[in-house]
This record gives structure tokens, sequence and C-alpha cells, in this order.
């Protein structure tokens, strides 16, 4: 064998060894190492797995969401679409009717206002909001609880009012 096919010793100091260069250097077993890298990637499957289930349960949700939201563009499509003789002015309660050929109109007046006897079918009264969207009159009278819900969850984050020098 040439000197020039030897193997290069490393001539430096032992902490710089590319390779283990004491015999106290812990020993590394194929098996073992084996054992560790499969554990590993069990690991990190399962941490994969777990992320990528939140992740699908959240598109899940935004999924439902979305036709929640969808649902409710189409009832006030329908809602703004419907024949009206007048100005829509917000904050009115207006009266929707359905005719016999199938067409919505809305009304001033209310069932009660045409002796309990109006002239088409009675489909509900709704309230034009500022934002032109429409609220069932039964929802007039629900509180709007979400500014308890807000002010709840800056309390809980330490963020509400008045806690600034609390801590």
């Amino acid at each position: 064998m040439s000197n020039d096919n030897k193997a290069i010793l490393h001539q430096g100091d032992a902490r710089s060894s590319p390779y283990p260069a004491s015999r106290l250097a812990p020993a590394f077993h194929a098996p073992q190492l084996a054992e560790e890298v499969a554990r590993a990637e069990a690991m990190l499957n399962a941490r994969t797995s777990a992320k990528l289930r939140v992740i699908a349960d959240q598109i899940k949700s935004l999924q439902a969401e979305a036709r929640k939201v969808l649902d409710e563009a189409r009832d006030e499509q329908s809602l703004t679409r419907a024949q009206c003789a007048f100005k829509r002015v917000p904050g009115r309660l207006y009266h929707l009717y359905h005719k016999a050929d199938g067409s919505t109109y809305f009304s001033m007046l209310s069932p009660q206002d045409w002796g309990g006897r109006p002239p088409d079918e009675f489909a509900g009264s709704f309230r034009l909001e500022a934002d032109y969207s429409w609220t069932p009159a039964e929802q007039l009278d629900q509180p709007d609880d979400t500014g308890q819900i807000v002010q709840q969850l800056l309390r809980i984050g330490g963020l509400a009012a008045g806690e600034a020098g609390e801590r």
C-alpha cells in the first residue's frame, strides 16, 4: 500500500477531531441508533398528525361558518329584492308578505293594521338596519352581549380597563 492511499489522521487537538479520538467517547451501535431514529420519526409523525387534525377541525369549522354566512346572505338578498312601493328608511320596521304568484313585497302595514286579515300571506316583520341588513322582529328584544363577551375576554387576558397597574 502506498503512502498516497493511507487514511490521513487528524493532526490537531482531539476536541476538533471529526471522529472520536478517545476511547472514553461514547460508543455508537447501529441498532441503538436505528431505534432512536425510529422513535424520533414516530414522535414527529404523532406531532405532525396532531397539528394536521387541529387544522382539519379548523377547516371544518370555517366551512360551516362560510355556509352559515352564505345562507344569511341568501336570506338577506331575498329580503332586499322584495318589492317595495316606498323608500326604505333604516331603523324602520317593515312587514313582508307573499303573494299567490310567489313574489314577495314589503308593506308598512302589519297584519294587525289590516284588521287581522292581510291581503296576502304574512311572512314576517323586519327592521332595516343602518348597514342595510335586516333584523327579524323576533330578535329585536334580544340583548346584544357581544360587548360583554369582549370585556370578559379582555379581563381573562389581563387587558381590561383599569387593570394596567394592578399586577
